[in-house]
């Protein structure tokens, strides 16, 4: 498949998908948003695939919503503002949905700024690696907006309540030492390494039974609003499934296989 506005690459069963409109530091347009769920819902389905790499081209993560594509909005009749506006949230929300709930390791490698939603894409992720030029920015309020893309639902899952309310409600920069420090990045790298390291990273989470991994991700997403009896009745059903598959089977022949061996030394 050819695409426009992202690029995507597999090697090594790790998909590394690059957001590709360098001259507007990767803003999301409703084009690039849709060959963007379009990637998603194959390395999603893809088995093949163990673990994906999101990056951006050029000098920035991503920009955030395109700036002309809201000027196209908020000249729409007004009778079609609304709707318009509707339609366009259940686009964004699928993205990032489609991201949050992959049944795989997902890695944003954030090479410049993530703006607004660019940020917000970033968080929707599994974990974050970024380079020395990165910089995290929950804009929304200078455009009179709300964070519309998992940020109220994410960024208090990494810095807390408190500090969430503080990045949104200032909409104030963090550079990529602060984003460290208070728990917005997992890791930092150079500019060199972020994708090659980030590809290592996501090598070494996917390496185990997918089938545990899909189910385990899954179980987890859910943990700040489930209650432990649901955790735990999920994890039961969960792992049922995993006695059946083949990885289990598998590994647990292979131990015994090697224990038989020892044994009989």
């Amino acid at each position: 498949m050819t695409y426009q506005f992202i690029e995507l690459a597999l090697e090594d069963g790790i998909a590394t998908l690059r957001l590709n409109r360098p001259e507007k530091r990767n803003a999301m347009s409703d084009d690039m948003r849709s060959e963007f769920i379009e990637a998603l819902e194959k390395i999603s389905a893809d088995k093949a695939i163990r673990a994906l790499v999101l990056t951006g081209n050029g000098k920035g993560f991503c920009a955030g919503g395109d700036i002309a594509g809201m000027e196209k909005r908020m000249k729409a009749p007004a009778g079609e503002v609304a709707y318009n506006g509707w339609h366009r949230q259940k686009r964004v929300h699928h993205a990032v949905s489609l991201l949050h709930t992959m049944p795989k390791p997902t890695i944003a490698a954030v090479n410049g700024s993530a703006s607004g939603l660019g940020a917000d894409t970033a968080l929707a992720c599994d974990f974050i690696i970024a380079s020395e030029g990165a910089n995290f920015t929950w804009s929304y309020i200078h455009r009179g907006i709300v964070p519309d893309g998992g940020g109220m639902y994410f960024l208090p899952r990494r810095v807390g309540l408190v500090k969430a309310k503080d990045l949104i409600f200032s909409g104030r920069k963090v550079d990529f030492e602060e984003a460290a420090q208070i728990g917005i990045v997992d890791r930092i790298t150079t500019s060199e390494l972020l994708v090659t390291d980030a590809q290592a990273w996501a090598k070494e989470l996917s390496k185990g039974s997918a089938t545990a991994l899909a189910l385990s991700k899954t179980i987890l997403n859910q943990t700040f609003e489930t209650t432990a009896a649901q955790i735990f009745a999920q994890g039961s059903q969960a792992q049922g499934i995993c006695y059946t598959s083949t990885e289990h089977r598998d590994s647990v022949m292979a131990f015994l296989e090697k224990a038989a061996a020892a044994k009989n030394k």
